[in-house]
C-alpha cells in the first residue's frame, strides 16, 4: 500500500517534531501495510514554507534513519502547496516539489473557502504539464456548500484526494458522508492519510479501505490503491466520469 500524503518529515511543519517521531510514524505505517509514503510538508500556507531542496534533504535524512532501524518503509518527496498567486513563477524557478518528482502536484485551499482565481490557476498548471491534485476537498466549507464547484474542477482535469480519517469518521459523520458522496460521484481519485503523528492524526488507511470496500465493493479499493501506484510511477491515473452532487444533500450540514 502507498500513502501519498503525510507529514512525516521532522521539525518542518505541524507533523513529526523529531526524527524519533518520524520513525514511530514509519513503524506504525509498516504495521498497517504501507510500504511507501510521500512526505508532503506544508508550503506557503501562512505558517510554513518548505521549498524543494529542503524537502529532498529531509527525505534523505529520514530514509537513512529508517534503513538503520530496519523499517520496511520508503519515504518519497512531495509537498502540500497552498494555492498562492506566485505559484506558477515558483514552479518555473524549481522551488516546488511535485509528488515523487512526477507531473502531479498537491494543491491545498484554505479550509473555509476557495480562492477566486483557483479555476484559472488550475487550468494554467495543466498548460504547464502539471496535474493538480486538490487535497482534502471533503473538509473545505465552500466545497461542501457548493459541490458543483468541485465538479467543475474535476471535469476540467483536476484530481482530488480524500483523507482516510475523513472516510473513517474521525472528523465527524457529516464529513464522512460527504467523503462517501465524493467517492460515489467519481469526484475523488486518491485516498491518503494526511498523517501528522501516531495518535491524534494517524494513518487510518486500512480502516478507510475496509469501509470503502463494504460500501462500494473491492473494485473501488483497487481503484484507489492502483491510482497511488500509478502516481508514484509517474503514469496516467485512472478516472471515471464525474457526476454532480445535488446541493440538497448538504442542507443543514453546517
Amino acid at each position: 500500500m502507498i500513502d501519498i500524503h503525510s507529514h512525516i518529515l521532522p521539525g518542518i511543519d505541524d507533523g513529526a517534531k523529531t526524527i524519533e517521531d518520524s520513525l514511530d510514524m514509519a513503524r506504525v505505517a509498516a504495521r498497517e501495510g504501507i510500504r511507501s509514503i510521500i512526505a508532503t510538508p506544508h508550503h506557503q500556507n501562512g505558517q510554513w514554507n518548505n521549498e524543494r531542496d529542503r524537502i529532498l534533504l529531509k527525505v534523505e535524512e529520514v530514509n537513512q534513519a529508517i534503513v538503520k532501524e530496519g523499517i520496511d518503509v520508503k519515504i518519497l518527496p512531495g509537498q502540500e502547496v497552498r494555492l498562492y498567486g506566485e505559484l506558477l513563477g515558483d514552479l518555473a524557478q524549481g522551488t516546488l516539489q511535485t509528488l515523487n518528482s512526477s507531473s502531479y502536484l498537491f494543491i491545498e485551499f484554505p479550509s473555509s473557502s476557495v480562492p477566486r482565481y483557483a479555476k484559472q490557476m488550475l487550468f494554467d498548471l495543466q498548460l504547464q504539464g502539471i496535474t493538480p491534485v486538490i487535497v482534502h476537498p471533503e473538509r473545505n466549507a465552500e466545497l461542501i456548500e457548493r459541490p458543483s464547484k468541485l465538479y467543475d474542477f474535476v471535469n476540467n482535469g483536476a484530481l482530488t484526494q480524500v483523507t482516510a480519517a475523513s472516510v473513517a469518521g474521525a472528523f465527524g459523520k457529516k464529513i464522512q458522508k460527504f467523503s462517501f458522496d465524493l467517492v460515489k460521484a467519481n469526484l475523488t481519485h486518491f485516498v491518503a492519510s494526511d498523517a501528522h503523528n501516531t495518535t491524534t492524526r494517524g494513518f487510518k488507511m486500512s480502516e478507510a479501505f475496509d469501509l470503502i470496500e463494504k460500501k462500494f465493493g473491492p473494485d473501488a479499493v483497487y481503484f484507489f490503491k492502483e491510482n497511488a501506484e500509478l502516481l508514484v510511477d509517474g503514469q496516467n491515473v485512472m478516472k471515471n466520469i464525474p457526476e454532480k452532487i445535488e446541493k440538497k444533500k448538504f442542507l443543514g450540514l453546517f
